[in-house]
């Protein structure tokens, strides 16, 4: 029996949208030299807020400001640090439904995803390194670490909230102070965060908020004041910034592209792979750095696993973001809607077999049908380049080993998946796949005291757990 849902929206109200947004710099809110412009709700074009972007005196400004921070900052007791966190961290709990409804305005994404992982899993980074930040000594990097100075911060749009706090709380836990820069096309959540912050007293400078576009990113990368670069993006801007620190003394920990194999053995729980896989690649619409868009499942199950995972798919909820039953939201801009149809095309003129389930999709919006290619080989652009959307490639493969040199076989190597009931293959699979990150039957499956990051063009250091510190610290 089919069963029919009534719309279950989130208001909008909870978001409480101001007309305008200011940037954050040395612990106050001002106009930035840059021009204004609207930020865009991608579900229905609609502008949400004007935001006034930073210019060049700006990024001086907020560097000065956090060059100042960063003697009394560091000089801080750990234990005192780390109340500032915790304050941040509580406080990103409290408005966690305003942040959720403006997150999923700003991006595109389901309010169940925002509500669900984003807030909560931002919340708890700010906690689980409010607890580091008076056990510095004992983390494995020296008896007496030390913060580097300022960490420029550059950030991407799939994950905003989430990014500032993987970004923001190893750096003040470790006594650095921050310049970050959101994604142009989606400023709010973090800039909602910069109130948060000057809630919490935390003293001026220590982190500066500034909005802009890739300019201000190359001013942020550029600036002699700056210690220590992050960066969270596509391949090819980090390795513009990487040609562009080499030869400086500043540090630098790049986490970027991916093209990850979820992997499915003939010993699968099918009905749960198939889960996985949706998780693994329709999760934020595909908008995911680690996303499971290469499918590698064993020849003797591919038929079953395909069908089911087709049933699967017919059942997904696409449409208003704010709708809690919805499971795919909108592509966050048109230019990457624009990518995800060039490179779906090119997959069906390449001779790939493409599906989709029966879908009405909204008049207006950036919109994509999930969708499922088969008969896909290594030499098609789908299995090669990161698509960033909700575009599945299926590939199969006999054992173990041509599993292994098929989902090996990328410039890329930031995560992988394995499905099977056998430990000793997990472990064994695990050893082998050249991947920051492998899970065991599950998929996208994150903790703020586990570490990731990518090999090869996916970038390299860490970000979370202990390993996290590292980035931050100067042993």
């Amino acid at each position: 029996m089919a069963f029919e849902y009534a719309p279950a929206p989130e208001s909008r109200d909870i978001a409480r949208l101001r007309p305008s947004y200011q940037i954050f710099v040395d612990g106050a809110f001002r106009d930035g030299a840059g021009e204004s412009v609207k930020t865009i709700n991608p579900a229905d074009e609609e502008p949400l807020a004007e935001v006034a972007e930073a210019g060049p005196s700006d990024v001086d400004d907020a560097v000065v400001a956090a060059r100042r921070a960063f003697g009394p900052w560091s000089a801080l007791p750990g234990k005192e640090r780390g109340k500032y966190l915790f304050r941040i961290a509580r406080a990103i709990q409290e408005r966690g439904r305003e942040l959720a409804v403006l997150e999923s305005l700003d991006n595109g994404k389901p309010i169940r995803e925002a509500r669900d992982v984003d807030i909560p899993t931002a919340a708890a980074h700010f906690f689980y390194y409010a607890g580091w930040a008076d056990k510095l000594g004992y983390a494995g990097f020296g008896p007496s670490p030390r913060p580097i100075g300022v960490a420029g911060q550059i950030i991407p749009w799939n994950f905003p909230l989430l990014m500032a706090a993987w970004k923001i709380a190893p750096a003040l836990a470790c006594g650095n102070t921050v310049v970050l820069k959101p994604a142009e096309t989606t400023p709010l959540t973090a800039l909602v965060l910069a109130e948060i912050i000057a809630e919490a007293d935390l003293p001026p400078g220590v982190v500066n908020i500034l909005a802009g576009g890739p300019s201000i990113g190359q001013a942020i990368v550029e600036h002699d004041g700056i210690d220590k670069i992050a960066f969270t993006g596509s391949t090819e801007v980090g390795k513009i910034i990487q040609r562009t620190l080499a030869g400086t003394p500043k540090r630098l920990s790049l986490e970027l592209g991916g093209k990850a194999a979820n992997i499915v053995f003939d010993d699968a729980p099918l009905d749960q792979a198939v889960e996985g896989i949706v998780n693994g690649i329709f999760f934020n619409q595909g908008q995911v750095c680690c996303a499971g868009s290469r499918l590698l499942v064993q020849e003797s199950v591919a038929d079953e696993l395909v069908a089911a995972l087709q049933r699967r798919l017919a059942t997904l909820r696409v449409g208003d973001p704010l709708d809690k039953n919805t499971d795919v939201g909108a592509i966050n801009s048109a230019e990457q809607l624009a990518r995800i149809r060039e490179l779906s095309a090119s997959g069906e003129a390449e001779g790939a077999t493409r599906w989709s389930p029966p879908c009405e999709l909204p008049e207006r919006g950036y919109w994509f049908v999930p969708t499922v290619f088969t008969g896909v080989s290594q030499a098609h652009r789908i299995a090669r380049e990161e698509i960033f959307g909700p575009v599945l490639s299926v590939l199969t493969f006999r054992t173990p080993d041509e599993a292994v040199e098929k989902a090996n076989n990328t410039p890329y190597g930031l995560s992988a998946g394995v499905w099977t009931e056998k430990g000793s293959r997990i472990l064994s699979m695990a050893a082998r796949l050249r991947a920051g990150v492998v899970w065991a039957n599950t998929f996208n499956r994150f903790d703020p005291s586990s570490p990731f990051g990518g090999y090869k063009e996916s970038g390299f250091g860490r970000e979370g757990g202990r390993h996290g510190l590292e980035a931050y610290l100067d042993a």
